[in-house]
C-alpha cells in the first residue's frame, strides 16, 4: 500500500513538473525530468534503470491523458501537460485576469511593454501564453548571440544575485588581457551581446560595461560587492548610456517619407516629438523634431532608413550620415569584386 501511494505521489509530482504551455523544442524530455526528480528514483540504481523507471511513469501519465508526447517520432521524446478545461478552477483564471489587468495598467502608460511580456512569460502556465502563442521580435537584423562561456554566465548571475565580487580574466577589444576584481551592478542584453555593468578593483567610479563574450574566465568572489550610488540601470537605458552615449541628448530634425513617416506617426522617437506635414511639392511628406539620446543606435537607425530620411539637424549627425552615404555609394559605383 505504501509503495502504491509513493508511486501516485511521484506521478503527481512528475505531472506538475511538466509545463502545459511550451513550444515543442522547449518541452522537457525524460533526461531533463530525471535531473529534476533525482531523489524520486532509486539513486543506487544504474542510470539506464532510472531512465526506464521514469519512462514507465511518463507512459502511465500519457495513458491517463494527463500529459502528451509533442514529438511522437522524435528522439528523445518530449512531453507537455494537458489541461482539462472542465476541471480548471475559475478562481485561478480570475486571479490571472486581475494580474494581467494590473500589468497592463501599470506598464502601458509608460510604454514599457517589455514588463508585460516578462511577467506573462514568468507566469506562463497561468496565462497559457507560451512560445507557441507569444513571440517578441526585434525590428533589426537578428544575429546569433555572441559566444559566451557557460561558467562565465553562471558565475556572473550568481555574483549579481548574491551581491558578491567577480574575479575575472578579461580580454578587451585591443586584445589586452587583464584580471580585474569586478563589483557587478547589472546585466544587460543589447542585441545579440550581453554586457555586465561593474566597477573595477578599488575604483569607486565609474561603472564600466564589460562584454561577456570577452571573458576568458570568471569566478565568484568571497567579498561583498560595492554598490554605486550614481548608477541606475533604467536611467542608463533611458539616457542611452548602454550604447556608449554618456548623457548626451540632441535635438533631432528630420524630413521623412514612405514607411518611416507612417512608423513615426505610430511610434514616436520621444515624448516631445513633433511631426508636421511638409509643404506641397516637397519630396518628403513630413518634418519631425524630437529630443533623443546621441547614440550609435540613432546613427544605425537613420542609415537603415535609407532614402526615406533626411537629417536636417544636428549638423554633425548630418555630416556623418552624408559621409557614410558617400562611402556606400562609392562601394557600389562599379562591378562587384
Amino acid at each position: 500500500m505504501a509503495a502504491y501511494k509513493e508511486r501516485i505521489d511521484r506521478l503527481n509530482m512528475l505531472a506538475k513538473l511538466i509545463p502545459a504551455h511550451l513550444s515543442k523544442s522547449d518541452c522537457p524530455d525524460p533526461g531533463r525530468l530525471l535531473g529534476s526528480m533525482a531523489e524520486q528514483y532509486d539513486p543506487l540504481a544504474s542510470e539506464s534503470a532510472r531512465r526506464r523507471a521514469i519512462q514507465r511513469d511518463l507512459e502511465a501519465l500519457v495513458k491517463e491523458k494527463r500529459i502528451e508526447v509533442v514529438n511522437p517520432n522524435g528522439k528523445p521524446l518530449r512531453y507537455r501537460r494537458l489541461i482539462d478545461p472542465d476541471a480548471a478552477d475559475p478562481r485561478m483564471w480570475d486571479y490571472a485576469r486581475k494580474l494581467m489587468t494590473s500589468l497592463i495598467r501599470d506598464a502601458l502608460p509608460e510604454r514599457r511593454l517589455e514588463r508585460i511580456w516578462a511577467k506573462l512569460r514568468e507566469e506562463g502556465d497561468e496565462f497559457g501564453l507560451g512560445d507557441d502563442k507569444l513571440c517578441i521580435l526585434s525590428d533589426t537584423q537578428r544575429l546569433l548571440p555572441a559566444d559566451i562561456r557557460e561558467e562565465v554566465l553562471a558565475a556572473t548571475l550568481e555574483a549579481l544575485s548574491l551581491s558578491r565580487t567577480l574575479h575575472a580574466t578579461y580580454r578587451d577589444r585591443d586584445d589586452k588581457l587583464t584580471r580585474p576584481v569586478l563589483h557587478p551592478q547589472a546585466l544587460l542584453q543589447r542585441g545579440p551581446r550581453l554586457y555586465l555593468f561593474a566597477m573595477k578593483n578599488d575604483e569607486l567610479e565609474p561603472v564600466r560595461m564589460y562584454a561577456l563574450h570577452r571573458f576568458i574566465s570568471a569566478k565568484l568572489g568571497e567579498e561583498a560587492s560595492r554598490v554605486s550610488e550614481q548608477f541606475n540601470l533604467q536611467d542608463a537605458v533611458r539616457k542611452g548610456q548602454v550604447d556608449f552615449a554618456g548623457d548626451r541628448q540632441v535635438c533631432l530634425e528630420l524630413r521623412v517619407r514612405g514607411y518611416v513617416a507612417e512608423l513615426l506617426r505610430d511610434c514616436p522617437l520621444s515624448d516631445n516629438q513633433v511631426i508636421e506635414d511638409e509643404s506641397e511639392g516637397s519630396p518628403f511628406v513630413a518634418r519631425v523634431s524630437a529630443t533623443v539620446p546621441d547614440t550609435g543606435q540613432l546613427l544605425r537607425w537613420v542609415l537603415g532608413c535609407g532614402a526615406n530620411v533626411e537629417v536636417l539637424a544636428p549638423p554633425k549627425l548630418r555630416e556623418v550620415v552624408a559621409a557614410q552615404a558617400a562611402k556606400m555609394a562609392a562601394l557600389y559605383s562599379g562591378p562587384a569584386a
